[in-house]
């Protein structure tokens, strides 16, 4: 039995049964592969389910502020896709439909080769192969590659072998793509593991090289390219007769379009330190933040950018991940007047 046809055999017995793989609606399916992307099946799925039960449509998500989007991403992280997902969602209804060509698809903000492919394969039956994390994984262990997946020979190896195992998935009619790339991503996800992989269960022992060769460990290969720096950061939470100050982070920075409250590297006399060197890691970087809580007989003077808000309604703005957790233990330590 061929590669192709044991992973599609393998699928119909193992596929997880999601949501956005009972419709062909491309919008469901490109926010599912948007929320997706760095993200885990099991935490992305409750976000899929509040963004179609809140935006029917695209045309509903592009009539939406980003405020508002960004709120409902609230703890995904990667915030930039959030911001591309609006956008996108804008641009969609700029054409008139969704896209039907794979350039056409990327030319959507936040849509690179591996999101086009899923969407259009998926949607609209277009013969492109996937190739992510879970792909690169099952096609260097089974065919013992050890081309490094982050160099452009790496990704044109795999990208060209995926693309050929593809083709004998497609039916007379030219459909099956979408099949076989869903087969794919769910069996490097659930078969073909990063650690621990099922190999003893393996529809494909007999034919996996990195088995035979004791490789599985090894494979894929990946070059070490980005240090990663570190970051501290101070925040003092104000708190001046029931309100709070907090500023819209600008762009060029981590957080863009998010709130937060008080930034700043002189902390005042009288603030209490309610934690330090909260650990906080990011994909190029890691933040230690300090976490104090001021309050002063009188509001103080800040920058032109903060505005004031009744503590009560900070739950109505977008906040990154890390000032939720210090804010959660804000109100274990002190609550709120």
């Amino acid at each position: 039995m061929s590669f192709t046809t044991t992973i599609l055999h393998w699928f119909q017995e193992n596929g997880r049964a999601l949501p956005w793989r009972e419709t062909r609606d491309p919008y469901a399916i490109w926010l599912s592969e948007i929320i997706l992307q760095q993200t885990r099946i099991d935490q992305g799925l409750p976000y899929w389910e509040r963004f179609m039960q809140r935006w029917h449509t695209v045309e509903e998500l592009a009539a939406a502020s980003e405020d508002e989007v960004l709120r409902e991403w609230q703890g995904l992280g990667y915030y930039s896709r959030a911001r591309n997902l609006h956008h996108a969602a804008k641009q969609v209804v700029e054409m008139g439909e969704f896209p039907q060509t794979l350039e056409g698809i990327k030319s959507l903000k936040g849509v690179g080769d591996y999101t086009a492919a899923a969407i259009g394969s998926i949607a609209f039956d277009l013969p492109a192969a996937v190739v992510d994390g879970n792909v690169y994984r099952v096609l260097a262990r089974h065919y013992g590659i050890a081309t490094p997946i982050n160099t452009t020979e790496g990704k044109k190896e795999f990208t060209a072998l995926a693309q050929e195992l593809l083709l004998p998935a497609l039916n007379r009619d030219g459909l099956g793509a979408g099949l076989f790339n869903q087969a794919m991503m769910d069996f490097g996800a659930i078969q073909c593991t990063p650690s621990n992989p099922l190999c003893t269960s393996c529809p494909l022992q007999e034919t996996c090289i990195a088995l035979r060769e004791g490789r599985i460990e090894e494979l894929p290969v990946k070059q070490k390219t980005l240090k990663i720096k570190e970051r501290h950061l101070t925040y003092i939470y104000i708190r001046y007769k029931g309100e709070t100050a907090i500023h819209r982070r600008p762009a060029g920075d981590i957080w863009q379009g998010l709130y937060e409250p008080w930034l700043t590297d002189t902390v005042p006399s009288g603030a209490v330190l309610l934690r330090k060197d909260v650990k906080h890691v990011l994909t190029h970087r890691v933040l230690y933040a300090d976490f104090y809580l001021w309050e002063p007989a009188e509001r103080p003077l800040l920058p032109d950018d903060y505005i004031w808000i009744q503590e009560a309604d900070i739950n109505q703005y977008g906040i990154p991940r890390l000032i939720e957790i210090l804010l959660k233990e804000l109100d274990r330590s002190y609550g709120k007047d």
